[in-house]
């Protein structure tokens, strides 16, 4: 198994980086539309749309704004070289019927190769879904197929804990069926070596078996969807064990977190199961006092992996949430796009991983900040791309 999902376009061009790179790996999603009347290539299209979001387009006007705002050397380099930009229906056409699954596959293996080993000289991926609210609608327009509306997709995404980037993305009709895509996601990868962390509905057998046979180890949170497992746990002795105490103060609130380990008991019932943990966490935040126990199952040796190297594990799987859907819904206003024909949501949410993935390599911390920069100054955004 390769290093991401598209091999070929990771190493049809060795030697080339940034825009160009890009731009050649572009090349291996389809274009759906006919050959005959085609003015725009579908690689400058899609290009031009993940380069307008850079600037905080949000729908296909604010991309087709954008893009009829450049300069023709800028088109040009985006592939764009027509007599005349593209316009909001010629985008909007292409983005709702491209292949959504191809186009996150290539992007996914370019941002695989912007990426390295990091924790404890690991890779370490958070494997979480998000609804794209703002893609429901209780109605269907007339001529419009049936299913083309309706149903908000919910997008399964693969972040690195370290970079803060989205190394590979599916679908899903709806969050009851996201087991199963976790695991289709999880076949994309060359896992050996790498950690992979999940919450507790993935806290399954047959996920735990995927990620051992593809060389890499699992840390699964136990809570109260695995009754059984969650009791057992819950009764080892843990009175017994020495933790290791950490605590972090900011926003208003003091969080202290303390993990024990336990070699893990036969009984345990996952393949592979190295150490148990449990893990406490206490905020204060305004004189109240909260307390959250939570239990683990890993398949990370002590002898590589110390209580404190798991605990961080455990607290950077949360920056899915908060580095990566939060910022989606808040700094791109996701959950509100009216965005919702065909595979178009999908899409957007590529442009936007991506290019919250770009952004991240560069060191930014404030997306939000980062796009006005760069609607700002349009010159930087091509920039961007040649340089991450």
């Amino acid at each position: 198994m390769t290093s991401s999902p598209t091999p070929a376009a990771v190493s049809c061009c060795p030697g080339t980086a940034g825009l160009a790179r890009l731009m050649e790996i572009l090349e291996h999603v389809p274009d759906p539309r006919a050959r005959r009347g085609v003015r725009h290539p579908c690689v400058g299209l899609v290009a031009a749309g993940i380069a307008a979001v850079v600037t905080g387009a949000r729908s296909f006007a604010a991309i087709a704004e954008w893009v009829a705002d450049q300069e023709p050397m800028t088109l040009t380099t985006l592939g764009l070289t027509g007599s005349r930009p593209p316009s909001e229906p010629t985008l909007r056409r292409l983005l709702t019927a491209i292949d959504a699954e191809a186009l996150d596959r290539v992007l996914g293996a370019w941002m695989w190769t912007r990426t390295t080993t990091t924790s404890a000289g690991r890779r370490v991926l958070a494997i979480d879904g998000k609804t794209v609210r703002g893609a429901h609608s209780p109605r269907a327009s007339a001529g419009e197929p049936r299913g083309a509306r309706g149903v908000a997709p919910h997008l399964v995404a693969a972040y690195d804990h370290d970079t803060g980037t989205v190394l590979g993305q599916v679908a899903v009709a709806a969050k009851s069926n996201e087991i199963p895509a976790v695991q289709q996601l999880l076949d994309h990868f060359d896992l050996a070596g790498t950690v992979v962390t999940v919450d507790a509905m993935h806290t399954q057998t047959e996920t735990a078996e995927q990620i051992l046979t593809a060389g890499g180890d699992y840390v699964f949170t136990v809570k109260g969807n695995q009754p059984t497992l969650h009791v057992a746990c819950k009764a080892l002795p843990w009175n017994q064990v020495p933790g290791h105490r950490s605590t972090q103060t900011g926003h208003g609130r003091r969080a202290t977190r303390t993990i024990k380990v336990l070699a893990a008991p036969a009984w345990i019932g996952f393949t592979g199961a190295a150490q148990v943990a449990q893990l406490r966490r206490t905020t204060t935040r305004a004189g109240k006092k909260t307390v959250e126990v939570v239990y683990l199952v890993t398949s990370a040796d002590h002898r590589a992996t110390d209580p404190a190297t798991l605990a961080g594990w455990v607290q950077d799987h949360w920056g899915i949430e908060n580095r990566l859907h939060w910022v989606r819904d808040v700094s791109f206003d996701e959950d509100r796009s009216q965005v919702r024909t065909g595979n178009a949501p999908r899409v957007m949410a590529t442009f936007r991983n991506t290019v919250i993935s770009l952004l991240r390599l560069t060191g930014a911390t404030n997306i939000a900040t980062a796009l006005r920069h760069h609607a700002r100054h349009p010159e930087q955004v091509l920039n961007l791309l040649l340089t991450s």
